[in-house]
């Protein structure tokens, strides 16, 4: 296995000297296939820092355990603080104004915010597929503003579609959310689907296609599967019978569960035990002072039967995996695309295109957290579990998704693969990004990375190859940055640049000694706060960022 190990690391150092792969892999790549990893990457949505077992939370995640238990957790691993931005550098292993999703997917006018993917990137998909893999999605996409028959755009309707993005098959949603029981732009290779199935939940539908994939893939050629679920992002809907699991679970209220999250983080080493927990949320009442309790509670207790419902799923994979007897040799990410949502749902909003009408059988859906004599999880509901369970979710960390201090840019990151890592229930500390998802695929599948796609030119790989940390836990790199709605931040060594919207006073912080961002150090080291601003402006000039849209 070590020299195995060797020969690999020999291959893929060498591959990735060359200028640029454009041809189809050659006939040495093909019979070295066979030892190659299958690739699967599970994102979840709108899910907090510390809401799976394995990470200090309640909510019954056995399989995610498992895994972390037979592989890697990074403890500081990031992403971009929303979705859309997430998904476009998850998927190209660039910043996300790089890959033109700056935003969300609509063109606000300058280059780094098209809210479409542009012409100077490549998908993992692309990359892995040009090396001989297999290549599936199931889930959620939401990289592109072309929703096809929904919109009326005819013409383009399919532009930036999975399946011209490198996937041979796909099942899944374009746009980014939506109901459970009947989500919009449900669509199976670049056919949009007319949903009638009253029976139809759409995490055990991602599920159940992920498998059906698996166990018709070729068993002599290794492939690469993104899994990308929509829970637990609102609108908060769920089985009764995960539901029920939960009853009561959290009629002790956001206060305690926090303290007892904590508890169990500290425990696990997930965080320091010097590290403080932060203040309550100004708009959060103490529990006891909180109104329609009963509401309360029971969405949480939808939230948590919506990741419950997510890690069952995973498991029905990972037995899909076991069964094929490819479990060993298949590296598997888990993560989330942002921290815990706080966004309120109300009847403002409006009835935009993810929000139905009526449900499939007719009933009026019911918008809006407002409704507190409703209780959310049926398909006629449509509610969000909001800032006090959010600001639980991210604990210890401040603030929210859209945000990048800590609370919305840090996610569980587990890493499974038995012949390739042999830790067992190790953490990981150094630092990580989405975009280091892209460099370790194309290193461990021993793929090329091309200059040029269709003839314009592609951009360098923004990360680093996670493979060196799974052996050792040492990442070498300069800094990580973020930006997103004007929110900035720089990330180098133990120290962490942050402000929040474009006018924002920036704040330093000492991650290794407060990484919940409680003691603002910029007063004390005004070098350093000019240091890594310069740093920050320097990339978001490089990255897209600048200029700012209107």
């Amino acid at each position: 296995m070590q020299l195995r190990k060797l020969l690999l690391t020999l291959l893929v150092g060498s591959q990735l000297l060359l200028a640029c792969q454009t041809s189809p892999p050659s006939e040495e790549t093909n019979t070295a296939a066979d030892s190659r990893p299958n690739i699967l990457l599970i994102m979840a949505d709108d899910m907090g820092y510390s809401d799976i077992g394995c990470y200090g939370g309640e909510v019954r995640t056995p399989t995610l355990d498992r895994l972390a238990a037979n592989g890697l957790r990074f403890s500081q691993f990031y992403n971009t603080a929303r979705c859309c931005p997430t998904r476009a550098s998850l998927m190209t292993g660039l910043y996300p104004h790089q890959a033109g999703m700056g935003h969300m997917t609509s063109d606000r006018g300058t280059d780094g915010y098209r809210g479409d993917l542009n012409e100077h990137n490549v998908t993992i998909a692309e990359v892995l597929k040009q090396a001989g893999y297999q290549t599936f999605m199931s889930g959620k996409w939401h990289v592109t503003k072309h929703m096809g028959q929904w919109s009326g755009d005819s013409l383009t309707s399919t532009h930036n579609w999975p399946r011209q993005r490198g996937f041979d098959q796909f099942y899944g949603t374009i746009l980014g959310a939506g109901s459970f029981y009947d989500p919009v732009t449900l669509t199976e290779g670049n056919t949009p689907i007319d949903l009638q199935d009253t029976s139809f939940y759409y995490t055990d539908v991602i599920s159940g296609k992920a498998i059906k994939y698996i166990q018709e893939s070729d068993t002599d050629t290794p492939f690469f599967g993104y899994i990308a679920y929509t829970a637990p992002h609102w609108p908060l809907h769920a089985l009764p019978k995960d539901i029920a699991r939960y009853e009561g679970r959290y009629d002790i209220g956001w206060d305690s569960l926090r303290q007892e999250r904590l508890q169990r983080m500290r425990e696990m080493e997930v965080i320091d035990a010097n590290w403080p927990l932060t203040e309550r949320d100004e708009r959060i009442p103490v529990w006891e002072e909180a109104e329609n309790k009963d509401w309360q509670a029971r969405r949480m207790e939808v939230y948590a039967a919506q990741v419950d419902r997510m890690d069952q799923g995973i498991g029905r994979i990972v037995q899909t995996l076991e069964e094929q007897g490819i479990l060993e040799n298949t590296l598997i990410f888990f993560l989330a695309d942002n921290g815990g949502c706080a966004e309120e749902l109300s009847e403002g909003w409006g009835r935009q295109l993810f929000i139905p009408e009526e449900t499939i059988d007719g009933k009026p859906v019911v918008l809006g957290n407002g409704h507190t004599d409703l209780m959310p999880g049926p398909e006629n509901t449509y509610q969000s579990y909001g800032v006090p369970w959010a600001n639980t979710s991210n604990t210890p960390f401040r603030l929210y998704k859209h945000d990048v201090h800590e609370g919305g840019i840090s996610t569980p990151l587990v890493v499974h693969w038995p012949e390739g890592i042999s830790a067992k229930g190790e953490w990981r500390r150094s630092p990580g990004h989405l975009i280091d998802i892209m460099a370790t695929c194309v290193d461990v599948a021993q793929a090329g990375y091309p200059e040029e796609r269709d003839g314009k030119t592609v951009y360098p790989m923004e990360g680093v190859s996670l493979a060196s940390a799974f052996s050792e836990d040492t990442l070498a790199r300069e800094a990580i940055y973020f930006e997103h709605e004007g929110n900035r931040a720089v990330r180098r060594g133990p120290w962490k640049l942050v402000a929040r919207g474009r006018e924002g006073p920036w704040e330093l912080y000492h991650m290794e000694h407060d990484r919940s961002e409680t003691n603002n150090l910029a007063e004390d080291h005004p070098e350093m706060v000019q240091e890594l601003a310069d740093l920050w402006q320097q990339w978001a000039t490089r990255a897209n960022v600048l200029p700012w849209p209107s």
